[in-house]
């Protein structure tokens, strides 16, 4: 049955800041205005009189030619970059005319045809103004100023500020759009799928134009693929005075409701027409929570664990290989689905938002996102000789979190709202409660390391076991953290004191503290880590082989205790700096290409970190660095599935010696669906030599799982 309701709003202008991401469809109209502007530095109060250079839009302002000098960094030489374009309409005009900034930082103001649009200081959620008042028949000039770094927008603003970023570089860094409609208009649209109903609830925003009018809005639902029709319905007549906004709020049966799911990222169409407009926005038929009893993620109320890596987008704007990169969707595309390659099912886009067809295609590869809003700081206080900003109060946070939302919600893939990352503070849980509830399928949220607000919200964990190599950045380091330690490491994750005594669904979203940039050097806070484990003299090879296995080796640890609802690597995508230079300057953390543009994982990591996140994974619970010639024990691996169906095969131990099995042992094994199973083999220590041990889950037709210690014998 189709339920129909229309219901009066009073809404703020804060409460109305983006269309959702909605597609055009006749009659409305969407003009790109991406392409290449006019591109020019200069003060903040008036425009320069010439334009000598071109940048790309949607880019940084780095890609500029000729290029500018001390991008990204404080400089007497300018205070704000301009950009300026010339754009055609012809002589029918629109009742309804926006102007659609994506993202654009820091501080974005507009004029049109020589007239001010407005003012935007938000650095990462959309903007609309109003361009009709000053819009004309011909030909139109668009004049937009930037400033030059993070001290051009106000202290209190959300910045994106990272302790591990050096450049922070401006620009109009998503897309530019006019979008043109008749009226009645479609302001938002919220698209709340429900896989078990088999029905999407429309929640769609209705604007009056400048004269009283009625009007029907009408649905339909089509596969995006096939183009068939899955359902449609009709609002009773809507009444609408004069600028007037209202909500109509439909409910829809799917025919033949095929879920979204990552293995499987089925889409939809949803078409709405008012008569005077039409648009459409694409959904997936999918819901996700976390059980708070299991601590477990129920995708489509099915159990599901999540593996995955981080993307950190604002690190990776100031890595050197760059270019054009993020604005190119082959390579993103690509990109995706290498991650995908890796066993992942799973993303957070970490410490800053990429451009919005980024969205588009996690939805369509099938990739769940953690979407993490740019908040880092830490606490205020001084964090490794550095001074972050102070928080931002609620009240500032909340425009924004309300964009963020109002632009996100119907992608299928956006499955958790993270409020910030590794930050104390009460104002994003202050803001959170403050919106959550404008998502109408209830999506949980992570608060960093703040107050969960609810008991289906995640905890953020970051076991950096091997940070204490690194002791805090003190010139003497800290004791060497080994792997045999893994044998008394506590296997619950641990959480802040903050959170400590909380219960609920943690998720292990960064973890290990190994990185090496993409030349198989240390980074300038793992530089001691490697020197503690393989002296001052090692190879790249040695580097990146211990990088790759000691990943693993973790990735299994965390993976197969069953203690988190989620285990995903630090990270896919970032910098790569030189680590020989102190912080800032020099690079902390990296990714692993060793072919950033071909997207070529380095090939340990490849080999043995993938095998790590197998849906049906295991864990050799062996830790012993040395044994005695000779000694009797017994070999415990656990076995975990992550599947919906139970798994059959053998399991296999094998002792190598120089690279050759000198003995074997197999065993039947079967693991019930999202279950886990702990299996022994009776071992005898060799003679004294040095050995590697390979556990291995084997099934014909099936690429065997490994899992690998090398020991010595004495």
């Amino acid at each position: 049955m189709i339920s129909r309701r229309v219901a009066l709003q009073s809404f703020g202008a804060a409460l109305l800041p983006a269309h959702a991401a909605l597609k055009p469809l006749g009659p409305r109209q969407v003009i790109s205005l991406d392409g290449i502007w006019q591109i020019e530095q200069g003060g903040l109060d008036n425009p320069p009189t010439a334009f000598t250079h071109s940048v790309a839009v949607p880019g940084l302002v780095d890609l500029a030619t000729p290029a500018f000098t001390e991008v990204g960094h404080i400089s007497s030489q300018r205070k704000a970059f301009w950009y300026r374009r010339s754009f055609q309409l012809g002589q029918q005009l629109p009742e309804i005319a926006f102007l659609k900034l994506h993202k654009s930082r820091y501080g974005t103001k507009v004029w049109l045809n020589g007239n001010l649009l407005g003012e935007h200081m938000p650095c990462f959620t959309p903007v609309e103004f109003d361009a009709r008042p000053h819009i004309v028949a011909g030909n139109n000039q668009l004049l937009i100023r930037i400033g030059a770094n993070r001290e051009a927008i106000p202290a209190d603003q959300p910045s994106g500020w990272d302790f591990e970023k050096y450049r922070y570089i401006p620009g109009i860094y998503d897309s530019v759009e006019l979008i043109l409609s008749g009226a009645p208009y479609i302001r938002n649209v919220q698209a709340v799928p429900d896989p078990i109903a088999k029905t999407v609830r429309v929640v769609a925003e209705i604007v009056g134009g400048k004269q009283p009018a009625q009007c029907v809005l009408r649905t339909e639902v089509v596969e995006l693929k096939s183009r068939l029709t899955a359902g449609n319905a009709a609002s009773t007549s809507v009444s609408l005075a004069a600028q007037e906004h209202k909500i109509v709020d439909l409910v829809i049966p799917i025919r033949n409701g095929h879920p979204w799911t990552p293995e499987d990222p089925f889409l939809y169409e949803l078409q709405l027409h008012t008569g005077a407009d039409s648009a459409k926005v694409r959904f997936g038929l999918r819901s996700f929570r976390f059980d708070p009893t299991a601590q477990r993620a129920l995708l489509n109320e099915r159990p599901y664990y999540l593996r995955g890596s981080n993307i950190t987008i604002g690190r990776f704007f100031e890595d050197a290989d760059r270019a054009a990169l993020p604005w190119d969707a082959a390579w993103v595309r690509k990109l995706h689905r290498q991650i995908k390659s890796m066993n992942w099912n799973s993303l957070r886009y970490c410490i800053g938002f990429p451009p919005e067809f980024w969205y588009d295609i996690a939805d369509e590869e099938g990739i769940l996102l953690q979407d993490e809003f740019p908040i880092w700081l830490l606490n205020p206080k001084a964090t490794s000789g550095t001074i972050s900003p102070e928080y931002p109060l609620a009240e500032k946070i909340i425009p924004e979190y309300t964009a963020w939302m109002r632009e996100r919600w119907n992608h299928p893939s956006v499955v958790i709202w993270d409020a910030q990352n590794e930050s104390v503070t009460p104002e994003s849980g202050k803001a959170r409660d403050a919106v959550r509830h404008l998502d109408l399928s209830n999506r949980p949220w992570d608060n960093g390391w703040g107050l969960p607000g609810a008991p289906g919200d995640t905890l953020e964990s970051h076991p950096y076991l091997f940070s204490r190599a690194w002791g805090g950045g003190k010139p003497e380091g800290g004791k060497p953290f080994l792997l045999r330690e893994l044998a008394t490491t506590k296997t619950s994750p641990n959480l802040r004191p903050e959170q400590f005594n909380l219960k609920g669904p943690i998720i292990i979203n960064e973890y290990d503290w190994l990185w090496l940039d993409r030349k198989g050097n240390p980074t300038n806070m793992t530089d001691k880590v490697y020197a503690s484990m393989l002296g001052s003299g090692s190879t790249v090879d040695q580097r990146r082989r211990l990088h790759a296995r000691y990943v693993a080796a973790l990735t299994e640890f965390w993976r197969c205790h069953r203690k988190a609802a989620g285990v995903l690597h630090f990270c896919s995508l970032g910098y790569s700096r030189d680590g020989s230079i102190p912080r800032p300057e020099g690079g902390a953390t990296s990714d692993d290409w060793i072919d950033l543009r071909e997207l070529r994982f380095e090939p340990y990591f490849a080999e043995f970190v993938k095998e790590a996140f197998a849906p049906v994974g295991l864990m050799l619970d062996f830790w012993a660095d040395r044994l005695v010639a000779g000694e009797k024990l017994v070999l415990p691996v656990v076995v975990i599935n992550d599947l919906s169906s139970e798994w059959r095969g053998q399991l296999r131990l094998r002792l190598f010696r120089a690279g050759q099995p000198i003995s074997v042992q197999t065993q039947p094994c079967t693991v019930s669906a999202y279950g886990d199973v702990r299996l022994n083999f009776d071992f005898t220590a060799p003679a004294a030599g040095s050995y590697r041990l390979e556990a291995a889950l084997v099934k014909p037709g099936v690429s065997v799982t490994r899992s690998l210690r090398d020991f010595m014998a004495e």
